[in-house]
C-alpha cells in the first residue's frame, strides 16, 4: 500500500490507522498487518502561516469521533506505534498516564470517589435501586425512634433494634423474650397508641383467680421489679365471695407466676398481690391524675374476657365523677347516705367475669355499697379489664380500671359489655392506697361523721350534699357543720350530691385535712376540717 498522505495532503484512510495497531477482544496487542511497519509518526499536514492555531481549515483532517479516540488513545504507544508496557496494563484497561473517560453527572446518578470496588468517577452500580430502600429505612427509623423516645432507656433501644433488624438475628435462649401482644407489622405507620402500648404493656398482667369450682379473670399493674402488683379487691376475692383463693399471674412476656395476697382495701376496691420468685419486672410509670383535662387521650390495657394485652383507646370523658358500686366486702360506716324516694337502680357494676364469661354474682347479692371517685372514659372497658391500666398519651398510669355502666339492669344479659361509659380510680388515690397496703397490709380512709343526702329544690336553692345529721364529736361537728347545711366544695372538688362528698372524704387518709365549703342561710362559708378514721 502506498502512503500518499504526505504528498497529496488527502485525508488518511482510517483503515490504515487501524492496521497500524490492532487489539484483540482479550485486550492483547497484535503486530501491524501492513507489509512494512512505519518508520516514524506521520508528519502533520502543512498549514498556511496565517491559520489560527485552534481553527480547522477545510483541508485539515477531520477530527475523529469520540469512539475512535477511545480506541486509539486508551493504550499509549511509542513513536513507532508499539504498545508501551506498564505495571497496570494487565489489570486495568486504563493506563495511568491517560485519563479514563468521564461520565456526565448532570441528570444522572451520583458518582463514587471512595469505593474500592468501582472505578473512580463511575456511578454506583445500583444507585437507583438503593434509593427506595434507603427512604423506607429512614421512615422506619423515624417511626422506631418515635416509640423509643416515648419508651425511653433500653426498652426504646430494643424496639428500635427490633423494627430495624426485622428480627433476623438470633439471640441466646437466656435473652429470648416470650410472646408479646404489641405487634408492629408496618413501622411506617406507628402512632401514639402503638407507642403507649409498647411502653406500658410489659407492666400490665393478667390475673386468674380460683376457689374450688368458682373463678374469674382480671388484670393488674406491676408496681415493683420484684413483683408487687396492684389490682382490684373484687378481682382477688371473686367479688367478695371468697377469701381463700388461688392466684396465678401471666406477664406480658408469657411467663407464669403464682401470687399471694398482701392486702385488700374494700373501700377503694384496691388490693396488692406479690408474685412468687419474681425479679426484673417492668414497673408502671405513674402519672399525675390531678393534671388531667377532659378530652385528654386515655388508653386502656387489660384482659377483657380473658384476652390478655388488649389495647383500647378513647378520651377522658369526665373528671371528679363519683359512683356507688355494690360490694360484698364493704364495711358498715357511720357516714350514711340517706336514699331519696324514687331513686333509680344503680347502673354501675364491677366488670369482673366468672369462668363462664358472665358477670359475677357477688355484686348482685351484695347489700352494702362503696362510693368511688373515678375518671370517666369512653375507652372500651369490659369484664376482665378490672385492675388494668388507664394511661395518658405518655404511657403513664392515670387510673386503675374498676367498673362500667349499664344501659339497663345489671343482669348478665343486659350488661354484657362496654357501652362507652367506663370508670377508673385516679392514680393519685390508687398510689396512696398501694403504698399503705405494701407498708402496713391495709389502708386508712377519712370519716366526716355525718349523714348526708342530695340537696333538692325543696331543701336548698344550691346543688350539693345536704347535711341530715352531724355525729356528736365527729369531724363535721368540730368544723361547725350542722343539719341543713349544704356542702358545695371539698378540697377543691365541686360537690354535686351526697355520693361526691362521701367519695372525696374517703380519698383522704385518716387524720387528713381539707378545706370544706358549705352554704347556710344563703351565705357561703369555708372551713378547715380534720377527718376522723373510718373503721375497717
Amino acid at each position: 500500500m502506498t502512503d500518499n498522505t504526505k504528498d497529496s495532503g488527502t485525508t488518511p484512510d482510517p483503515a490504515d490507522d487501524a492496521a497500524a495497531f490492532a487489539v484483540t477482544e482479550s485486550g492483547e496487542a497484535t503486530q501491524p498487518t501492513s507489509p512494512a511497519a512505519p518508520t516514524g509518526p506521520p508528519a502533520p499536514p502543512a498549514q498556511p502561516a496565517d491559520a489560527q492555531p485552534d481553527a480547522q481549515s477545510a483541508d485539515a483532517a477531520p477530527v475523529r469521533n469520540t469512539a475512535d479516540q477511545a480506541q486509539t488513545i486508551a493504550y499509549p504507544t511509542d513513536a513507532f506505534g508499539r504498545p508501551i508496557e506498564t505495571p497496570t496494563a494487565s489489570t486495568s484497561p486504563y493506563a495511568p498516564s491517560v485519563a479514563p473517560p468521564t461520565y456526565a453527572t448532570a441528570n444522572t446518578y451520583p458518582t463514587d470517589s471512595s469505593s474500592t470496588d468501582a472505578y473512580p468517577g463511575q456511578p454506583f452500580p445500583a444507585a437507583k435501586s438503593r434509593e427506595p430502600g434507603r427512604r423506607k429505612g429512614s421512615v422506619a427509623l423515624i417511626a422506631a425512634l418515635a416509640i423509643g423516645a416515648l419508651v425511653g432507656g433500653s426498652s426504646g433501644a430494643g424496639i428500635t433494634a427490633l423494627i430495624m433488624s426485622n428480627q433476623n438475628n438470633g439471640v441466646p435462649v437466656s435473652q429470648a423474650a416470650g410472646p408479646s401482644n404489641v405487634v408492629v407489622n408496618d413501622s411506617t405507620s406507628v402512632n401514639q397508641i402503638t407507642a403507649v402500648a409498647a411502653k406500658a404493656s410489659p407492666s400490665v398482667v393478667t390475673i386468674d383467680v380460683a376457689n374450688g369450682a368458682s373463678g374469674g379473670t382480671g388484670s393488674g399493674v406491676i408496681l415493683t421489679e420484684d413483683g408487687y402488683v396492684l389490682t382490684n379487691t373484687h378481682v382477688v376475692t371473686l367479688d367478695g365471695a371468697a377469701s381463700d383463693v388461688t392466684i396465678e399471674v401471666k406477664s406480658n412476656d408469657g411467663k407464669l407466676y403464682t401470687a399471694t395476697l398482701v392486702g385488700t382495701d374494700p373501700i377503694s376496691d384496691l388490693a396488692v398481690i406479690k408474685l412468687t420468685d419474681a425479679s426484673g419486672l417492668t414497673p408502671i410509670s405513674w402519672g399525675d391524675s390531678s393534671e388531667l383535662n377532659v378530652g385528654d387521650s386515655a388508653i386502656a390495657i387489660g384482659a377483657p374476657l380473658g384476652l390478655s394485652g388488649t389495647v383500647t383507646d378513647g378520651i377522658v370523658s369526665a373528671l371528679n365523677r363519683s359512683i356507688t358500686v355494690a360490694s360484698s366486702a364493704a364495711p358498715s360506716s357511720p357516714d350514711e347516705t340517706v336514699p331519696d324516694e324514687g331513686q333509680s337502680q344503680n347502673p354501675f357494676f364491677f366488670d369482673f367475669p366468672d369462668q363462664n364469661g358472665e358477670q359475677s354474682q357477688g355484686s348482685q347479692s351484695a347489700t352494702a355499697s362503696i362510693a368511688l371517685p373515678v375518671i370517666q372514659t369512653d375507652a372500651a372497658i369490659n369484664p376482665g379489664n378490672s385492675g388494668g391500666a388507664l394511661l395518658n398519651g405518655q404511657g403513664e398510669l392515670i387510673g386503675i380500671n374498676v367498673a362500667i355502666a349499664s344501659a339497663g339492669t345489671t343482669t348478665a344479659s343486659s350488661a354484657a359489655g362496654s357501652i362507652g361509659v367506663g370508670f377508673s380510680i385516679p392514680s393519685n388515690f390508687a398510689k396512696r392506697i398501694a403504698d399503705e397496703i405494701i407498708a402496713n397490709g391495709a389502708a386508712t380512709h377519712g370519716l366526716l361523721g355525718a349523714s348526708v343526702k342530695d340537696a333538692s329544690s325543696s331543701t336548698s336553692s344550691t346543688v350539693g350534699a345536704l347535711i341530715v345529721e352531724a355525729t356528736s364529736g365527729g369531724a363535721a361537728e368540730k368544723a361547725g357543720l350542722a343539719e341543713g347545711d349544704v356542702v358545695t366544695n371539698f378540697n377543691g372538688v365541686p360537690i354535686t350530691d351526697s355520693i361526691d362528698l362521701t367519695a372525696q372524704v374517703r380519698v383522704l387518709p385518716a387524720g387528713g385535712t381539707a378545706d370544706l365549703t358549705y352554704v347556710r342561710d344563703g351565705k357561703s362559708i369555708t372551713v378547715s376540717v380534720t377527718v376522723g378514721e373510718l373503721a375497717s
